[in-house]
């Protein structure tokens, strides 16, 4: 009984301490995106997502698909430093929904001067050949 209870506290511990090490390498990956942002680059805020057609965006005017789709629309809403503003992640939740997929709820924020802008967003991200990548984004 004590190997096995024993058996089974290592086995939880070693779950958990994989789940913290990939929860962390998510918000780093979000706060990569936040920092490139910031410097204007959305070049590198776009390598937070999944390079794929697949990708799926969701917004205020409905669902697009594709990483090409997503950069188009991400550079026609925010064509310079002044319409990007200063962006702000709140990570309000990230949750592991399989030890290949999280999810993430947040808040975002842009500080501009033409403007401030806000909303929330939701996120499900998975590990694809090793790297954590946002496969699905709603933001609102």
């Amino acid at each position: 009984m004590k190997l096995l209870l024993t058996l089974l506290t290592t086995v939880f511990l070693l779950t958990a301490s994989a789940q913290n090490k990939d929860e962390q390498t998510i918000r780093n990956l979000l706060a990569r995106q936040m920092s490139d942002w910031n410097k204007g680059n959305i070049a590198g805020f776009m390598k937070g997502y999944w390079n794929n057609d697949s990708l799926l965006f969701v917004g205020k005017k409905g669902a697009n698909y594709g990483y090409r789709t997503t950069l188009q629309n991400y550079l026609k809403s925010y064509p310079d430093t002044t319409a990007m503003g200063k962006l702000n992640f709140d990570i309000l939740k990230v949750q592991a929904l399989s030890p290949d997929c999280y999810f993430v709820l947040g808040k975002w924020m842009l500080t501009r001067t033409i403007g401030n802008l806000s909303g929330h967003y939701t996120l499900i991200l998975r590990k694809i050949k090793g790297e954590w990548v946002i496969v699905s984004d709603h933001s609102s």
